[in-house]
């Protein structure tokens, strides 16, 4: 199996040299994993592309390089460039360090990754930590993610859902905010919704006078709704949530049939 493996933390990240140890695993002896990451963090930019200007391409090492791009840019440029002519089986894309459950997924790099992937035709999936009490202080703070992602992956390539319509499935796994040893398994879940919250900006002015304004989150073990991706992280299981790019209010369309 060829696997490229992506992330929006940045080539250096911890969480990238999980996943290349999980897709290592994952493509077998005979596979090979490309490493296409942006050359600095890129949380937060969702599904962005560099459509206005160049990004410069840089190898880092065999099957290894790095873009000053977003992260779709670098499954652009894996797709297109680096590997053209021998597309990967698979893209891989994390392991983020923080969660993308919830209304996260929306502003999400990693999520951002696999969601181009999946619109390039290549099977995709989005891997990430949630962090907690209970496991952002442990000597690897990646443990759930590092010691149960080859067994979920392998799982969900041979028993889920792998479309090739036009816009189609790809997944967004989060692992729980426990120790490995705690996990209590996989669920598939829908994407969940934190209530009273959201990201806002918080205000500062500069000692020569100049104004800026910092993004600020949120709480992160705020509930969500029963069963959900957040919901049952929170419980200590992984969550599988499968995805699509459409953005087609699909319940809404019969009762906008009143304005034709």
């Amino acid at each position: 199996m060829r696997i490229l493996i992506t992330n929006d933390d940045g080539i250096n990240a911890p969480g990238l040299e999980v996943m290349h140890q999980i897709a290592t695993e994952l493509a077998g002896p005979d596979g090979e994993v490309w490493t296409v990451a942006p050359a600095f963090e890129q949380s937060g930019v969702g599904h962005c592309i560099s459509f206005t200007q160049p990004m410069m391409v840089s190898q880092m090492g065999e099957r290894r390089y790095a873009t000053q791009g977003s992260p779709a840019d670098c499954v652009l440029a894996g797709v297109h460039d680096i590997m053209k002519g021998t597309l990967p089986d698979l893209v891989l894309s994390g392991v983020n360090r923080g969660n993308n459950s919830a209304e996260n997924a929306v502003y999400s790099g990693t999520v951002g990754a696999a969601m181009e992937a999946a619109l390039q035709g290549i099977p995709a999936v989005a891997l990430s930590q949630y962090y907690g009490p209970a496991n952002r202080d442990i000597d690897d703070t990646f443990e759930a993610a590092r010691m149960h992602g080859l067994q979920t992956l392998r799982t969900l390539l041979d028993k889920g859902v792998w479309t090739k319509d036009d816009y189609g499935i790809f997944y967004n796994i989060n692992f729980p905010p426990v120790p490995a040893n705690e996990v209590k398994g996989v669920r598939a879940a829908p994407q969940g919704f934190r209530r009273d919250m959201g990201f806002g900006v918080q205000p500062h002015d500069s000692p020569s006078g100049r104004r800026f304004l910092w993004v600020t989150g949120a709480p992160q073990q705020q509930p969500t709704m029963p069963g959900s991706d957040a919901d049952v992280n929170l419980q200590g299981y992984i969550s599988v949530t499968p995805m699509r790019a459409d953005l087609t209010a699909h319940d809404a369309l019969e009762l906008l049939k009143a304005i034709e």
